[in-house]
C-alpha cells in the first residue's frame, strides 16, 4: 500500500511539472489525422515530458488512431466528446447546445483550470464566442482580439497585427485596449522591447481616416511620452511588411482582410517561383545552388509557420489555427500555445491596462460630453 502512495505521489508531482494543453481533436477540415500528426511532430521536435495533452473527441476513434502514434499516446489523455461543431454551423444555432461537443469541452477544461490553453482548428466564429463566454475578459480590457505575428522586413522579423477578425466594429476605447494587448504580446512573445506601434489607416496624414481613427491618433499623440511603447502614428497597408512598425492596431474587419491578403500573397509567390523554375534547365540548375535561400524564403512566407492566432485578452489562452491546417500547421499551433503558457502574459496585460487607465478614461469622458 505504501508503494502505491509513493507511485501516486510521483505521478501527481510529475504532472504538475508539465504544461497541460487541451486539444479539440475533431475540429478542422482534415480532422483527427492532422491533429494527431501535429501532436506527434510537436513531441518529436520539442521532446517528451514537457507538455501533456488532454484530447477531446470521439474516444473510440481516437484510441484506434493513437495505435499509430505511440509517442502521442504516451503523452495524452482522451476524454470522450460525443458531438462535433461543424464548420458550417452557425453561432446562434449551436451556442446553447454545445456542451457535449469537443470544442466546448476543450475550452471548459481551461476554465476549470485543468489545462493552461486550448487549441482548435474548428469553426472560428463559434470558437471565439464560446471562448469569450466561458473564459471572460482580462481586467481593464473591453474586448479580446485575435492576434498573431506575420512576416515582416528582413531576416526573421515579425509584426504583431490585431484584431484579425473578432471585432468588426471598434470604437476608440476598444482600439486603445488593442494597443495594450499588442504591445505586451510583442514584448513578451516577440521579444521586442518598447515596440513601435502604428494604427492602420488609408494614409499617414493626421487628417486621414474616419472620426474614430482621427480621435484615437490625437489622444495617443498627445500622451506619446507617457505611453509604455513608441507610438509612430498612422501606418498604411504597405508598412505592415516593411519592417518599420512592430505592432499594428486595426478593427477586425480590416485585420481579417490583411491576414487573408498576406496568406494569398504567400501562395502567389510560391506558385510564381515554382512555375518559372520549371520553364528552363538553366532555371532549375540555378535553383539547385540557391536551395538554402529558397528554404528560408519558404519558411518566412509559409502560412503554416504562423498557423496559430491567440484570442488575446481572455482569462485563459484560446489558440485558433486554420481550418485546413495539416500536421505541420497544427504542430506550430501547439508550439505557439506552449510559448503562451510559459509567459506570464495575462498578469502583465492587466498591469499594463491599469498603468494607462487614465489615458483610456479620456475616451469615456469625451464621449459623455
Amino acid at each position: 500500500m505504501a508503494h502505491r502512495v509513493h507511485i501516486c505521489f510521483f505521478i501527481v508531482k510529475n504532472m504538475s511539472d508539465k504544461k497541460i494543453i487541451s486539444v479539440d481533436a475533431m475540429g478542422g477540415d482534415k480532422g483527427p489525422k492532422a491533429v494527431l500528426g501535429g501532436m506527434n511532430q510537436f513531441l518529436y521536435q520539442n521532446g517528451e515530458g514537457k507538455v501533456f495533452f488532454r484530447l477531446f473527441g470521439n474516444e473510440a476513434l481516437l484510441r484506434r488512431m493513437l495505435a499509430k502514434y505511440p509517442r502521442v499516446a504516451r503523452n495524452c489523455d482522451v476524454i470522450d466528446a460525443p458531438n462535433v461543431i461543424r464548420g458550417t454551423d452557425k453561432v446562434r444555432d449551436v451556442i446553447r447546445h454545445a456542451q457535449d461537443t469537443s470544442m466546448y469541452m476543450a475550452i471548459k477544461d481551461v476554465r476549470e483550470g485543468k489545462s493552461a490553453a486550448v487549441v482548435s482548428a474548428g469553426n472560428t466564429g463559434i470558437f471565439m464566442s464560446l471562448s469569450k463566454l466561458m473564459l471572460k475578459t482580462t481586467a481593464g480590457i473591453a474586448r479580446p482580439a485575435i492576434t498573431t505575428m506575420l512576416p515582416s522586413g528582413g531576416g526573421d522579423s515579425r509584426v504583431v497585427v490585431l484584431d484579425l477578425g473578432a471585432n468588426v466594429q471598434c470604437d476608440e476605447t476598444i482600439l486603445f485596449d488593442f494597443s495594450v494587448l499588442g504591445t505586451v504580446y510583442a514584448e513578451v512573445i516577440g521579444k521586442m522591447p518598447r515596440p513601435r506601434l502604428g494604427v492602420l489607416n488609408i494614409g499617414a496624414e493626421e487628417t486621414k481616416g474616419n472620426e474614430t481613427l482621427v480621435h484615437l491618433n490625437h489622444v495617443l499623440t498627445e500622451h506619446k511620452d507617457e505611453l509604455p511603447y513608441e507610438y509612430i502614428g498612422f501606418v498604411e497597408g504597405n508598412d505592415i511588411s516593411g519592417g518599420h512598425v512592430q505592432v499594428v492596431v486595426t478593427d477586425g474587419f480590416t485585420g481579417n482582410i490583411v491576414l487573408k491578403t498576406v496568406e494569398g500573397t504567400a501562395k502567389l509567390i510560391k506558385r510564381v517561383l515554382v512555375d518559372n523554375l520549371k520553364k528552363s534547365i538553366l532555371a532549375m540548375i540555378g535553383a539547385f545552388f540557391l536551395v538554402h535561400v529558397f528554404k528560408r524564403l519558404k519558411h518566412k512566407i509559409d502560412p503554416r509557420s504562423y498557423a496559430g492566432a491567440v484570442f488575446l485578452g481572455l482569462q485563459g489562452f484560446a489558440v485558433k489555427t486554420h481550418g485546413n491546417s495539416d500536421a505541420l500547421a497544427f504542430a506550430n499551433a501547439l508550439k505557439y500555445a506552449t510559448d503562451l503558457t510559459n509567459a506570464n502574459l495575462n498578469d502583465l496585460i492587466a498591469q499594463r491596462a491599469a498603468s494607462v487607465s487614465k489615458i483610456r478614461d479620456e475616451f469615456k469622458i469625451e464621449a459623455e460630453q
